[in-house]
């Protein structure tokens, strides 16, 4: 019902902002220009920095056969879509970067895969680092082997390292022409702590269609008096919610005392399967305000004068209307690193003002803003789409801030206890005795953690890792854009 009042209102509003333009001019886009169009009016209804784009400006093109003559100047839409972006990452160097998160795709078949965790993949997850002494070089290591994939049947674990493909060694220029292949060969690398050097060992790859459950370990740890619920969850795909609840269905019917929530990898997602997740682990706030919304002014100031609650995300009870299985917790453990983004960090802050939360491991990306796949349709949605193309947008549309009004977080949310993850030491995922999640059982306890020494050289510099490579995976999105949305201009 949210969803349809939220499209009707739209509706009425975009009705009434393009009218003008359409008593001004009677002219369609031609069909050489139907993307770029489609790209422009996507991008000046929703995009979320749209005021700062002068050529997204409303005033900008008075009739359609101006805004022709400005879309023939780009042959290639990609170029468009970039060239109207708000200080992208493309054109800025990291720190100067505003928006680093907007996407388009040439089939938007692919990105609605992706965005519910099934893509092309060898099943190797991993980052990719400065080599010591180097700002070209890059090393990788594995941080996790997915089931069921082709790497799983390969001499390939994590904590495993790799400077090369194909005998090629990795830079920042090459990475991923190499990487992005759909089969190539690792070859693999060992590091004593100063210096990182080619064994001959190499493990061939290949890519298939991989579809990645993110609950990728749940378990129960007993230390003293306390049973700790360990989940390791890593990515926000909704089409995976009945699993996810059922996971927490397990660790309540094994009467937990404490949650340790690991999403040192989890590059983000579904903001409804984050609200979803908040719930399980709480309870006790249900229609309480988990998230707030905020788009641009114009979509903004129509929803606070028309329906202010569409701007809000609330606690749950239910999943499609099965009940969730909550723990009602007062505090949680968070594993982060800098791999955590978008969606979990959402998580983080959105309980930030009803319960404990304390953040082990590392910074996380600083992803406060979300977007939603745009179609080249009447309404922008699924519905009568263009048949010419498969052009989609994923531009960011909304800025999220938690019940107490707090978003300002684009550096990252800073742990409570920070603990690095090391090359030479990554342990076992899951395991009582891996460094992260040994820190985390040690401030449940009050146990002395197993000491490792601080040191960022050892750590190696951040350069990437696979979902951020990825882009669609690094994301904190709306399951679907409102229906209704815009009829086309004429």
């Amino acid at each position: 019902m949210k969803t349809i009042l939220k499209s009707v209102l739209l509706l009425f509003l975009l009705a009434f902002s393009l009218q003008s333009c359409e008593d001004q001019d009677d002219v369609e886009s031609p069909a050489d220009l139907q993307i770029n169009d489609f790209i422009w009016k996507g991008l000046n209804q929703f995009y979320l920095w749209q005021p700062d784009v002068p050529n997204l400006a409303d005033d900008r093109f008075s009739t359609q056969n101006d805004l022709n003559s400005f879309l023939r100047g780009y042959s290639d839409p990609e170029d468009l879509f970039q060239n109207l972006l708000y200080k992208p990452i493309s054109k800025f160097p990291k720190g100067q970067a505003v928006d680093r998160f907007s996407w388009i795709v040439e089939d938007y078949s692919v990105l609605e895969q992706e965005l519910q965790g099934t893509s092309k993949n060898d099943g190797v997850d991993y980052r990719l680092s400065y080599k010591p002494n180097s700002t070209t070089e890059l090393v990788g290591f594995v941080r996790y082997i997915l089931p069921n994939s082709y790497a799983s049947a390969k001499n390939i674990k994590r904590g495993d390292l790799f400077t090369g493909v194909n005998g090629t060694q990795l830079t920042v220029s090459n990475y991923q022409s190499l990487l992005n292949a759909d089969s190539y060969t690792l070859n693999m690398a060992t590091y004593d702590g100063s210096t990182i050097k080619t064994n001959g060992v190499t493990v061939p790859l290949v890519k298939t269609t991989l579809d990645e459950n993110p609950v990728f370990i749940n378990k129960v740890i007993v230390s003293g008096s306390h049973k700790i619920g360990y989940l390791m969850y890593n990515g926000f795909y909704s089409n995976y919610d009945a699993q996810l609840n059922s996971a927490f269905a397990s660790l309540k019917g094994e009467g937990i005392t404490d949650l340790v929530l690991d999403l040192r990898y989890n590059g983000g997602g579904s903001i409804n399967t984050a609200a979803r997740l908040a719930s399980m682990i709480t309870g006790q706030f249900k229609d309480k305000i988990f998230a707030k919304e905020k788009w641009n002014p114009k979509v903004n100031e129509f929803y606070e004068n028309e329906d202010p609650e569409s701007l809000n995300v609330r606690f749950v009870d239910k999943i499609d209307g099965a009940a969730i299985n909550s723990l009602n917790l007062n505090k949680i453990y968070i594993i982060t690193t800098d791999g955590t983004a978008s969606a979990s960090e959402l998580v983080i802050n959105g309980l930030v003002p009803y319960i404990s939360v304390i953040q082990i491991g590392e910074t996380t990306v600083g992803k406060n803003v979300g977007s939603v796949t745009l179609y080249d349709s009447p309404t922008f949605g699924k519905a009568n789409r263009n048949l010419n193309h498969k052009y989609a947008m994923q531009p960011l549309v909304l800025k999220i801030v938690n019940a107490n009004d707090f978003g300002e977080y684009t550096d990252g949310l800073k742990p409570t206890y920070e603990q690095l993850e090391y090359i030479t030491n990554m342990g076992v995922l899951g395991d009582a005795s891996e460094p992260l999640l040994n820190l985390a059982i040690s401030k449940i306890t009050g146990s002395a953690a197993k000491r490792i020494q601080q040191d960022r050289k050892e750590a190696l510099q951040t350069f990437t890792n696979v979902k951020a490579m990825n882009g669609i995976r690094n994301q904190m999105y709306l399951e679907k854009a409102p229906e209704g949305l815009l009829k086309s201009l004429k």
